[in-house]
């Protein structure tokens, strides 16, 4: 299995002001899991910045998925959704509104997540939230989907598991 990349979205992180607590959280719950993250990054709240450096970690061809964490609320400079909109190809809503639906068992905020999935190329692309409980919570609440979407982008598309319950494709 390729390896993925975190990307940290925070100005005050990206400008030394906080510790980033939230990318090494999904980093070693990623790591628990058994992915290998080769990738971590910090950058501000910026459209451009954050779409240029999505384009980038794909166009580099060495993971298979980029999680960010970070800017997918509602205040003024959360705009990761807005930057991973605009560099994917294609939207997964059931992702966003999987983690949603987990993320409102631990506080009704959760509905105030506007984050989104996507693919560019065969990268799949995923916005956590920006806190270190909200982003682990929502990274579990999609784990069991990730491998099979990763698969699907391979090119691996049958459904052995559907098969094998007798399930109608």
């Amino acid at each position: 299995m390729k390896a993925v990349a975190v990307i940290t979205v925070s100005d005050s992180v990206s400008e030394g002001k906080r510790t980033d607590a939230s990318g090494p959280a999904v980093k070693a719950r990623l790591e628990h899991l058994g992915w290998q993250v080769s990738l971590t990054d910090v950058v501000p709240d910026d459209v451009p910045l954050i779409s240029r450096r999505l384009i980038a970690a794909v166009d580099a061809g060495q993971v298979c998925a980029i999680f960010t964490t970070g800017g997918t609320g509602i205040s003024a400079r959360d705009v990761t959704p807005e930057a991973t909109r605009a560099v994917i190809d294609r939207e997964i809503p059931g992702i966003g509104e999987l983690m949603r639906a987990k993320g409102r068992d631990s506080t009704p905020f959760a509905t105030l997540s506007r984050a989104i999935a996507g693919t560019r190329g065969k990268v799949l692309i995923v916005n956590l939230p920006g806190s270190p409980k909200g982003a682990v919570e929502s990274l579990d609440a999609i784990v069991e989907v990730v491998p099979h979407v990763l698969q699907l982008l391979s090119g691996q598309t049958d459904h052995p598991a559907a098969t094998e319950r007798g399930a109608k494709l």
